[in-house]
């Protein structure tokens, strides 16, 4: 945009002068740029495009992110024919010169590690689910399975990265901060974006998470996800200090506001209205987080559905409870991330305490919200950030194995709002290394996200040094056969 722009034209001296060239230069020409113009322009009469594109599906996801990736095959997609090739060499044929990470690209053989669990079929859909997964098996009919998942990077930091922003370097907007920012709030007295952490007591060590996965990159500062501590009080500082109430705090603040104001209509620096914008939104925090989380009055029978660690704060299922109670005042975007997933050897083990954290907290988050009506326009959206090989990392035992980092294929599951219910989608080969039918590209997913929340992903950009970025890069397709 630039003085020779018609909308520009239209405007009043005054407000002309609002928007000097520096404001213009730092917000970008698709961004707030054009929602401060779109701003100055509505007591003219001058309608702005907004999001959604089209009527949405949902109105709000809950991301349960598994951090460290979990096995596909030891969960998701059974491969019986492997108990005859244990201890094999994975065959020339099925790796196909592909790349390893360093920590299995030294080993002499990679032999075959058939899952020591059972699979059964589930539902009318028949979905074959693992022994691993007793309470999600008994929702397996609202599930939609993507076993043909794959992706680009093969360590754990890009991976995810990539998963959460579109790229593998870190820098850029995460999936939440798209949706704040290209939908907005329905909740004026909780973030857009709340995310929530949890160890995982297959592996309490395993990969750390960074604040710069729910990062807003270039967007606004105020579509930066607010995350929640697992430990002690979700939020810093939610009580005022000794000597000042609720009225003092708000006066303070006022004074603090117009200040900032003043300052911003002489520079038109846009971090300036991020400031003032967070500010509110942690004054009325103060209010609406304590009832948030205070969770005693909660129906026995909804606790006892969740498991015993729900009244634990910080834990998988306190975070699938709390999930709940967010999308009930409309979050828009509600991540999870649980840690422990990366089972590079034990994993028999370390795998039951993951499946144990997760399993019944996730089939309880699933039916909580149906049975509130709340599934119908929540999309849930299970799964890590690649795959596990079939082949054993380090010793192959009887009742013991590790499996390293594969990104060729791999399964995460989707339910709710304009999910086809009961679907299994795409198939890898014997070896569960290869897909072989329909391959879902990480772009594809968020394009999908994206679509079923009502936007078309090419169009929901954001321009920043000279190029308009959006989630999916220039890449990703909706995938249609899994939309109902």
């Amino acid at each position: 945009m630039h003085c020779n722009d018609s909308l520009f034209a239209r405007l009043d001296a005054e407000n002309r002068l609002r928007l000097t060239r520096r404001t213009l230069l730092e917000r970008g020409a698709g961004g707030v740029g054009m929602a401060a113009l779109g701003s100055l322009l509505a007591g003219q009469g001058q309608a702005m495009p907004a999001f959604p594109n089209h009527t949405p599906k949902a109105k709000r996801v809950i991301y349960l992110f598994q951090s460290g990736a979990p096995s596909q095959m030891d969960l998701f997609d059974p491969k019986p024919q492997m108990q005859s090739r244990r201890g094999e060499n994975l065959p020339d044929s099925i790796r196909q010169g592909q790349r390893l990470t360093g920590m299995t690209s030294g080993q002499k053989t990679f032999p075959v590690a058939p899952s020591i669990f059972k699979f059964a079929q589930h539902g009318e859909s028949r979905a074959w689910i693992s022994e691993l997964m007793p309470h999600i098996s008994t929702v397996a009919d609202e599930l939609c399975f993507v076993r043909s998942m794959h992706t680009e990077a093969i360590n754990h930091d890009p991976a995810i990265t990539f998963c959460q922003t579109g790229h593998q370097l870190a820098g850029r907007p995460s999936i939440g901060a798209w949706l704040s920012y290209g939908l907005g709030s329905t909740n004026e007295n909780l973030p857009a974006y709340v995310v929530l952490t949890s160890f995982g007591t297959g592996r309490p060590d395993d990969q750390p998470l960074y604040d710069r996965l729910w990062s807003s990159g270039f967007l606004p500062t105020q579509h930066q996800g607010v995350k929640f501590r697992n430990k002690g009080d979700p939020v810093l500082y939610l009580s005022n200090p000794p000597g000042m109430d609720r009225a003092m705090r708000r006066e303070t603040l006022d004074e603090i506001n117009a200040l900032n104001a003043r300052q911003h209509s002489i520079i038109g620096d846009p971090d300036i209205q991020a400031r003032i914008s967070q500010y509110e939104m942690a004054f009325r925090m103060q209010a609406s987080v304590p009832d948030l989380v205070d969770v005693s009055k909660e129906p026995r029978h909804v606790l006892e559905m969740y498991g015993p660690d729900v009244t634990r704060p910080g834990t998988y299922a306190a975070n699938c409870l709390l999930a709940r109670r967010l999308a009930e005042r409309d979050v828009r975007c509600i991540q999870l991330f649980h840690m422990g997933w990366d089972h590079h050897g034990g994993l028999p083990k370390a795998i039951k305490g993951q499946c144990n954290d997760t399993d019944q907290a996730t089939a309880a988050l699933i039916t909580d919200l149906k049975q509130r009506g709340l599934l119908d326009d929540t999309l849930i959206v299970w799964g890590g950030e690649f795959g596990r090989t079939i082949y054993s990392q380090g010793t192959l035992s009887e009742t013991n194995y590790g499996r390293d980092h594969h990104p060729r294929c791999f399964t995460v599951f989707l339910a709710g709002a304009g999910v086809r219910k009961g679907h299994t989608h795409g198939e890898t080969d014997d070896y569960c290394y290869n897909i072989t039918r329909d391959p879902v590209h990480v772009h594809d997913l968020n394009a999908t996200i994206l679509h079923l929340l009502g936007i078309h992903h090419e169009r929901l950009t954001f321009k920043f040094q000279g190029r308009d970025y959006r989630l999916t890069d220039i890449h990703g397709h909706v995938v249609r056969q899994i939309l109902a």
